[in-house]
């Protein structure tokens, strides 16, 4: 499969079984840093999304790559009931949720300092 395949077709997120060791409560909310295309059947009020230059209608994200939606004093969806069909697909402590966790804190992870003695 293509490096480029939708998610969709790298897994059947309807059918996954989320790994119970992960909660949104206990996570860095990496999933809400991700590009969120907006579908045209998406409800989403436009001063929440942006247009790339390629011409995707995207969630926008503020200036430390949060996407717009989110509340930071309670750090959950502002338009939870209405959010984009992608985001209702994601499913919590599934293999993609745990992929882009993985990912995440590689990223982040801080190398073990070497001296030279």
């Amino acid at each position: 499969m293509p490096a480029t395949a939708p998610v969709s077709d790298l897994y059947d997120l309807e059918d996954v079984i989320p790994d119970p060791d992960i909660q949104c409560s206990r996570c860095d909310a990496v999933c809400c840093r991700l590009t969120v295309v907006v579908m045209p059947e998406d409800a989403i009020p436009g001063h929440l999304v942006e247009t790339t230059p390629e011409g995707l209608r995207v969630m926008a994200r503020d200036e430390d790559g949060w996407c717009v939606a989110i509340d930071s004093a309670r750090m959950c969806c502002s338009i939870y009931e209405t959010r984009p069909a992608i985001c209702r697909k994601f499913s919590m402590g599934g293999p993609y949720c745990a992929a882009v966790r993985e990912d995440h804190a590689n990223y982040y992870a801080r190398p073990i300092p070497v001296a030279l003695v």
